[in-house]
């Protein structure tokens, strides 16, 4: 039976972390990104992390922090993943060892040749493609991509692709029969307003999640 993985990003208290998860989401993201209106403080992260549970998956979010910063924070609330959606190196990674990496690309015409050089790390768990920035910001933007695009280029890559960028209850069943992702990443998509997470939304984007896998399934 097909399982797309579900992440809910910009979660910025636990009683939503606990929500998302009890609605059938896999993973939760926080984001360490200052000008984000999804940001939130190590105390904050804190205290999301340490009321799930031991099997719950928490992503920390970075755009260009400093390697040595991102393991600090990754130690210091006791994240699951690191997700980097900044300019970092391969280099950086020897600095996150031990530690499962996403590295966030945007689906532009670069996208095949720096994807190929990610996709060789053995240190990168799985590619996040997202929509190309707007406005400053690095997802979270509520704009779709091109997802057929993606598919057409989706097998020559090793790693597990997660599919982001302006997906919401409505579109994302259309989104995972399309590309067939390994997993779904959804923020302003399940919000009622910038940056304010809505349970109902969180519910109804993982049913349609579910609902996309059965009709898959029984193809």
């Amino acid at each position: 039976m097909l399982h797309t993985r579900i992440k809910i990003c910009g979660i910025q208290d636990a009683d939503t972390a606990h929500a998302a998860i009890d609605a059938g989401a896999d993973a939760i993201g926080l984001v360490f990104v200052e000008k984000s209106p999804r940001y939130v403080t190590l105390e904050q992260a804190k205290a999301i992390t340490q009321a799930l549970s031991d099997d719950a998956v928490s992503v920390g979010l970075f755009v260009d922090y400093p390697p040595d910063t991102v393991r600090a924070t990754l130690d210091a609330v006791g994240l699951t993943v690191a997700q980097l959606h900044g300019h970092e190196s391969i280099d950086d990674m020897d600095e996150l060892a031990g530690y499962p990496i996403w590295k966030a690309l945007p689906f532009d015409e670069d996208f095949p040749r720096i994807a190929s050089t990610w996709d060789h790390d053995p240190r990168v768990e799985a590619l996040l493609v997202d929509t190309p920035p707007t406005g400053g910001l690095t997802g979270g933007s509520g704009i779709t991509f091109d997802w057929a695009g993606l598919a057409n280029v989706k097998n020559h890559f090793a790693k597990p692709i997660i599919l982001a960028g302006g997906l919401t209850p409505d579109n994302v069943g259309e989104a995972i029969r399309t590309v067939r992702p390994y997993a779904v990443d959804v923020s302003s998509g399940v919000e009622s307003a910038r940056g304010v997470k809505d349970i109902g939304l969180i519910k109804a984007f993982c049913e349609a999640v579910r609902a996309a896998d059965d009709t898959i399934s029984t193809l």
